[in-house]
């Protein structure tokens, strides 16, 4: 995964996942864990839920997105007053893969597609984790690989306190990155070669 790609993996699960700090928990979401509760049981299987959920990060619908999260992540979500934040995006697409289901645990691959900062297209995968709970499948959270050279990182919803250190550790290694290969860029755009060429 180049840098672009991995700034838009990393975009994504700071935004989506998680979660973004707030001074008081969003309403949507308290709402959406009140309701969830009393909501009649989900008879679906884990792919169809996670395409819901996909779905609505692309539309920007956290009081859904919210909804489809485990109790307990909404639960420790609200403890330490934080709320599901989807990106939105018109130009994002998404596809499930395949499901692999044990007792009341599953995973869901899934593809996430969008623009780039060069506006091209830039897909990445993701796993999902999900739990089976009294009210259906519902998502307890995911893994995807920022760096390809590192194991995919593992962002635990129903421990916000964990997933926001993975996700600080992740923007570290990011800037780490981008500070060494700034120089290497400045010196092969100001090599003598290439000064000749521009002459």
């Amino acid at each position: 995964m180049d840098h672009q790609n991995t700034l838009l993996a990393a975009a994504l699960a700071a935004s989506l996942l998680a979660v973004g700090c707030s001074k008081s928990a969003s309403p949507d979401a308290a709402s959406a864990s009140a309701d969830a509760p009393a909501a009649a049981a989900d008879s679906r299987d884990p792919a169809a839920v996670m395409a819901e959920f996909l779905e609505a990060l692309r539309q920007g619908d956290d009081k859904k997105a919210t909804s489809l999260l485990t109790t307990v992540a909404r639960t420790k979500a609200e403890e330490m007053e934080m709320f599901v934040a989807p990106p939105e995006s018109e130009t994002a697409s998404y596809k499930v893969l395949e499901q692999e289901v044990e007792g009341n645990q599953a995973q869901v691959g899934a593809d996430w597609t969008d623009l780039d900062l060069d506006g091209k297209p830039a897909t990445y995968r993701t796993v999902w984790m999900l739990k089976k709970e009294k009210a259906g499948w519902r998502i307890s959270g995911m893994a995807t690989r920022l760096f390809e050279d590192l194991p995919p990182t593992v962002l635990n919803f129903e421990d916000p306190a964990e997933m926001l250190r993975k996700q600080q550790e992740a923007e570290e290694e990011m800037a780490r990155r981008q500070s060494v290969a700034q120089p290497e860029r400045q010196a092969q755009e100001t090599s003598p070669g290439e000064e000749a060429t521009v002459r």
